[in-house]
């Protein structure tokens, strides 16, 4: 049942309802309407009930933690990427609104095993990525989807728990060492991908990496598209340094083409 707080979706749905009775309103006075309909003096009284609603109810970081946890499964996430994920369980979802109620970030963390139900601190890997999220929708069954922007990876400092895991992160900077080195490993993993592209090395063909010049942004390109285990995936997100991170996804790639 909907309440002062659905203001802005009865809004919507009046002017929705009222197209085909050629009745034009617009946003504001729709708006306006619907506020007088509910009680209020007008939008701007009921705006700040729904504001003053949404600060009460909206659950809060801890103190001491920095950035509220979304365990995922099945999949290691790395920098620089724009991937949808979705979420069902209730302590994610309470993260989700804690993160949407602030700056919209998160920390996106793997778990040890995809079919735990109730992650805790200990059943999650110790490195993950900060992720903006750009856009979320609820479906039909209960499940959220929303649309992540991956930011740099970061390391878990501690965990605190509440009515959903929390972190204390530290963001963690691309090592590059020996520049010549990486971008020579860089064009190794170029050549690999352009004399193998229709075998299996990769789940899936991307004609764009062939574009990236950067080594360490290549090698986190690459790393999710992986004909890899979820622990060496994880591996390589935890590898700063980046010759290493394509040292190892070029030991990862030779791997897939050695006979069984």
């Amino acid at each position: 049942m909907r309440d002062f707080r659905d203001a802005k979706a009865m809004a919507q749905t009046l002017r929705e309802a009222l197209k085909p009775k050629s009745l034009s309103l617009t946003h504001s006075e729709s708006l306006e309407l619907v506020a007088k309909m509910l009680g209020f003096h007008d939008w701007n009284v009921l705006s700040a009930h729904i504001q003053a609603n949404s600060e009460k109810d909206s659950p809060r970081i801890p103190i001491g933690a920095d950035l509220p946890i979304v365990p995922i499964r099945d999949i290691v996430l790395f920098p620089n990427l724009g991937i949808p994920l979705f979420v069902g369980r209730d302590s994610t979802k309470r993260a989700l609104e804690c993160a949407m109620a602030g700056d919209r970030r998160v920390l996106a963390v793997t778990q040890r095993r995809a079919g735990d139900d109730d992650p805790d601190p200990g059943a999650l890997y110790g490195v993950g990525v900060i992720a903006t999220v750009m856009d979320l929708m609820s479906l039909g069954d209960g499940t959220i989807k929303l649309f992540v922007k991956t930011l740099k990876r970061a390391a878990i400092v501690g965990f605190v728990r509440g009515q959903f895991l929390t972190a204390q992160a530290t963001s963690m900077e691309d090592v590059r060492g020996d520049a010549d080195e990486a971008f020579a490993l860089a064009r190794a993993v170029l050549e690999k991908l352009a004399a193998h592209r229709d075998e299996d090395f990769l789940t899936s063909p991307h004609a764009r990496l062939s574009l990236i010049r950067e080594p360490g942004v290549l090698a986190d390109a690459v790393a999710p598209h992986l004909a890899a285990r979820i622990e060496q995936k994880q591996e390589l997100l935890e590898t700063g340094d980046v010759v290493s991170r394509l040292e190892k996804i070029l030991a990862l790639m030779n791997a897939v083409r050695q006979p069984a």
